[in-house]
């Protein structure tokens, strides 16, 4: 049996927004702002059904009462219009980020001739 994923309240923390996040919007960003801290990158686009934009890594930690960690700012499109969001990967989340295997690449595509 596949292990779930954590909930997006523990991987993420929002600071600001101004569009209200669904729990998948809330995932693909913070899918998008810990590929950026995996890789110490600075920008990283994001884009399918529910947006497009760009997560900002902004290099510096945070901390909103017990709750701290690597802080993120996204400008995003949504069918809302645009916003910005301000958010923080939680350290609790990326602990159990690190602890989780990691997924397996996809099935290599068939080559056909011609």
């Amino acid at each position: 049996m596949a292990e779930q994923s954590p909930p997006y309240w523990v991987l993420i923390s929002v600071l600001f927004s101004s569009q209200p996040l669904s729990p998948a919007l809330a995932m693909t960003l913070h899918q998008a702002a810990y590929d950026l801290y995996r890789r110490g990158e600075s920008v990283q686009p994001v884009a399918g059904d529910l947006l497009t934009g760009k997560v900002h890594n902004l290099r510096k930690d945070v901390q909103m009462g017990s709750i701290s960690g690597p802080a993120f700012e996204a400008e995003i499109e949504t069918e809302r219009g645009s916003g910005v969001v301000r958010f923080l990967l939680t350290r609790q989340g990326l602990e159990m980020m690190q602890d989780m295997p990691p997924e397996p690449p996809p099935p290599p595509r068939p080559k056909y001739l011609n």
